[in-house]
């Protein structure tokens, strides 16, 4: 009975010394647990913190609304542009008028180079020997410039002998002062400074350099005002009122530095017309440029909230604003946010079928393409919801906003499916606003006035559409400081011409 005792006392022992480490190896199991729980939650943390930093750093000129200047030097957006290949090979296209330089058949002087007088090999004598063949080589160059031509207008002045009065001859139009500028020499130096932005004492310069006449730096400067106050009274209105009528309208804005303040130009414009104005960002400065509010066709714009006044008129949203949208989420989260992949694809799709149909000559797309479209609009759609259900990151709250507005303004982001004179994108706009950022560079990155701005605004306004005509700067400056201002009278030169 002993031995069965201490059996029975020695079991009951071993069993609670097991008891013992079972416990102990569940305490460890649960603090593991608990301890994998919470690094678990500190990798999702992590994990979006990051998918945060990759969204804000991914930001560029291809992934958001930001001007390729700031990317910085050296620094190519990743992923590219999101234009494809036309096909066409570099340079002259077949078919296309070459500019190479040609020998003329009436040179302005020749020089005959007469053949050596003897055989360089056997020393046999040429001089008797006809001329076989005559090859020519010809030299175009420039003249040095002639000294400036001086004309003086000599008026006579006469007393009258019964009342004393002088009689004075007239001076042609435009000769106003004792010493002044021609309109030759005005024109070459608006064209410096107000066609190709160089700076004003660069400019005067490069005149001396090219025409052999010295002009001020004063004169220089004063041409912005100079033509500003030329193209107010006829040409502003005039272009006013076609664009007001255009069928559609481009428009977009751009944020300056001028008078130690951020300023903001606006551009309205079609492929033939040109219109800008300065202002902020308000609805009451949008309005300002007097063609918006007056529009009775499609207005092509971004997203900014301050269009949306303009309820008088159809909205279409530019593409490539949201695809650059899209590709700044799929690429903090290519896993996680396949729906803006599926989006993009949507919109490039669309724009396949639409470029297609206008190449073909048709007026709208089928319905089954529409149809097609739509269907895939509404996947993309229902992906979002599914890649974003249950999840509070900074990326995920980002990727809802963007969806919202995919699925709040459908009709705004499809108008050019349904309009296929509506393109995809703005890039008519933004290429018009472009030279503002060419003239802020060359000008020390500010204008130093507010009316320098706004006379700059008239001035490109008038070169642009003048360009779009096929009238070259210096032509349309020339025309203004003479005749007066070129003024176009209709929607595009075909029109015109008929």
């Amino acid at each position: 009975m002993g031995d069965a005792d201490w059996s029975a006392k020695d079991l009951f022992a071993e069993l609670a010394a097991v008891r013992g480490e079972l416990a102990a190896a569940r305490g460890r199991e649960a603090a593991k647990d608990e301890r994998i729980d919470l690094l678990l939650v500190q990798i999702a943390e992590l994990t979006a913190q990051v998918q945060a930093l990759v969204l804000r750093l991914a930001k560029d000129s291809s992934t958001a609304s930001k001007p390729p200047s700031s990317d910085g030097p050296g620094k190519r957006p990743r992923g590219g542009s999101s234009r494809t290949r036309s096909g066409r090979k570099p340079g002259k296209q077949p078919g296309d008028r070459g500019t190479t330089l040609r020998q003329v058949d009436d040179p302005d002087e020749r020089i005959a180079i007469p053949a050596p007088s003897a055989c360089a090999g056997c020393e046999t004598p040429l001089i008797e020997v006809p001329v076989s063949v005559v090859r020519r080589r010809q030299v175009f160059d420039l003249a040095e410039p002639p000294p400036p031509q001086v004309i003086e207008y000599a008026a006579d002045v006469k007393c009258c002998p019964g009342c004393g009065k002088k009689a004075i001859g007239s001076f042609p139009a435009g000769v106003e002062s004792a010493a002044q500028y021609g309109s030759g020499i005005t024109t070459k130096v608006a064209d410096a400074v107000l066609g190709h932005h160089i700076p004003v004492h660069r400019s005067t310069l490069l005149v001396m350099e090219l025409c052999g006449m010295k002009v001020s730096t004063g004169f220089a400067a004063s041409l912005r005002g100079r033509a500003a106050r030329l193209l107010e009274s006829g040409f502003l209105p005039a272009l006013r009122a076609l664009l007001a009528g255009a069928p559609v309208v481009h428009a977009d804005e751009t944020f300056t530095r001028a008078a130690a303040k951020t300023v903001y130009l606006h551009v309205a414009s079609t492929a033939h017309l040109t219109l800008m104005h300065t202002g902020d960002r308000s609805a009451a400065a949008i309005d300002a440029g007097d063609v918006l509010p007056h529009l009775s066709g499609v207005l092509v714009r971004d997203g900014y909230a301050g269009y949306t006044h303009l309820d008088h008129v159809l909205h279409a949203w530019r593409g490539a604003h949201l695809l650059r949208d899209l590709r700044g989420i799929y690429e903090a989260d290519p896993e996680g946010q396949l729906w803006a992949r599926a989006m993009a694809d949507t919109l490039l799709e669309a724009n396949g079928l639409a470029s297609a149909a206008r190449d073909t000559g048709r007026e709208e797309l089928t319905g089954d393409e529409l149809r097609t479209i739509h269907r895939l609009y509404t996947g993309a759609l229902a992906r979002s919801r599914q890649d974003n259900r249950s999840k509070n990151t900074e990326l995920a709250r980002h990727a809802r906003t963007l969806a919202k507005r995919f699925e709040e303004h459908r009709d705004v982001i499809l108008r050019f499916t349904t309009d296929l004179a509506v393109p995809f994108t703005n890039n008519q706009a933004e290429r018009d606003i472009r030279p503002a950022k060419v003239q802020q560079r060359s000008s020390g990155g500010c204008w130093r006035t507010l009316q320098g701005l706004a006379d700059f605004a008239i001035i490109q306004s008038y070169l642009s559409t003048a360009a779009k005509w096929g009238i070259s700067r210096y032509d349309a400056l020339k025309c203004l400081f003479t005749t007066g201002a070129w003024i176009p009278h209709a929607l595009t030169p075909d029109t015109a011409a008929a």
